[in-house]
């Protein structure tokens, strides 16, 4: 297939700048992938979609507001740094992308938080990337929390406010697992009550982990879908999630995945007998059409841009047709698009 198959255009104006208040109050669209029925009801709805033995698979990363502002030394331009991922802890060496990137190169230094601390440019990795030192002493976390801004997509188009270093965090994430710039944003929806009723209706919960980093920026720029090759992202399956799994595909219920991160964490974790297993490490996993699910029977996303890596899980889930169908309806019916817009169920 071809990338050009899988573009459209999104109104700018469909696109949410802020999320639903309440957060179960988000419109959702059910897709039945088999019979192409569509229906409109409210994400609260989505408790009915479950039964009893059925597993909801959840990725309780945490984001971390990896948005930072500093100075460069001499020129005391403003330079933003976008935290990706840390390195090195010991040595405070971590990936970042900095903006203006022509004019950050190696040896500047850019100072935050009223000069207490700085970073030193010590690598470049892609045209906006860089290596970094900080000069900081002790749990630069903690600093992180104070100075920065949640990291969130240039598309949402206004400056990160401090409600969303709870908005755009999920209601199930984990300060073990504090290293994400991005949610797995089909898990905003979620409220612990949602969670608790699943639970007393005798649903099954599954949490895994996979760190979203540098991939949720990417774009595929190539036209032969199969040439594109995603960034690799840290994941963990520990054996209760997997063992938790593997119950509910041996009782022939649905594992429910919320969100492109947890399906590609799942599809990454499959024995040659179609079960889960515990696992962790590093993956690059790749789906697109036509891809054969293993683990995954339901899943659970938000509306995606034209043509990025997680439309293709979409499409490769629900099937081309059925997609683009789906999304021309919730464009037609007003529906909030992207990281705090409406949400998508296929069934």
């Amino acid at each position: 297939m071809k990338l050009s198959e899988f573009k459209f255009k999104l109104p700018p104006a469909s696109i949410a700048k802020y999320p639903a208040e309440p957060r179960d109050k988000a419109k959702m669209l059910v897709l039945d992938k088999e019979s192409g029925e569509i229906m409109d009801l409210e994400f609260s709805n989505i408790i009915d979609f479950f039964k009893k033995g059925d597993c909801l698979v959840l990725n309780e990363t945490k984001v971390f507001p990896a948005r930072l502002f500093g100075k460069k030394e001499k020129t005391h331009a403003t330079i933003e740094v976008m935290l990706l991922r840390e390195l090195n802890s010991e040595d405070r060496i971590w990936d970042v992308i900095v903006e203006p990137a022509r004019k950050v190169r190696i040896g500047n230094k850019i100072y935050f938080d009223d000069e207490k601390f700085y970073c030193e440019v010590i690598d470049n990795t892609t045209s906006r990337g860089r290596t970094v030192r900080f000069s900081y002493e002790g749990d630069l976390f903690k600093i992180i929390e104070r100075i920065g801004q949640m990291p969130l997509p240039d598309y949402i188009d206004r400056t990160p406010e401090e409600s969303d270093k709870i908005s755009y965090q999920t209601c199930f994430s984990n300060d073990k697992f504090l290293s994400s710039i991005a949610p797995p944003k089909a898990g905003l929806h979620f409220t612990e009550d949602m969670i608790e009723k699943l639970k007393e209706k005798g649903v099954r919960i599954a949490k895994i982990n996979l760190n979203i980093g540098q991939g949720i920026f990417e774009k595929i720029e190539v036209e032969d879908l199969t040439k594109h090759r995603m960034y690799s992202e840290y994941f963990e399956i520990n054996r209760e999630a997997a063992d938790t799994i593997n119950k509910t595909l041996k009782a022939k219920k649905n594992v429910v995945a919320v969100g492109t991160s947890t399906v590609r964490a799942l599809e990454s974790s499959v024995l040659t007998t179609g079960s889960a297993k515990p696992n962790k490490g590093w993956t690059d996993k790749y789906i697109y059409p036509q891809y054969d699910f293993k683990l995954t029977s339901r899943y659970i996303t938000n509306f995606q841009e034209s043509a990025s890596p997680q439309l293709l899980v979409g499409a490769s889930f629900a099937g081309k047709e059925n997609i683009f169908r789906a999304y021309k309806h919730a464009i037609a019916n007003n529906y909030r698009m992207l990281a705090y817009g409406d949400v998508l169920l296929i069934i």
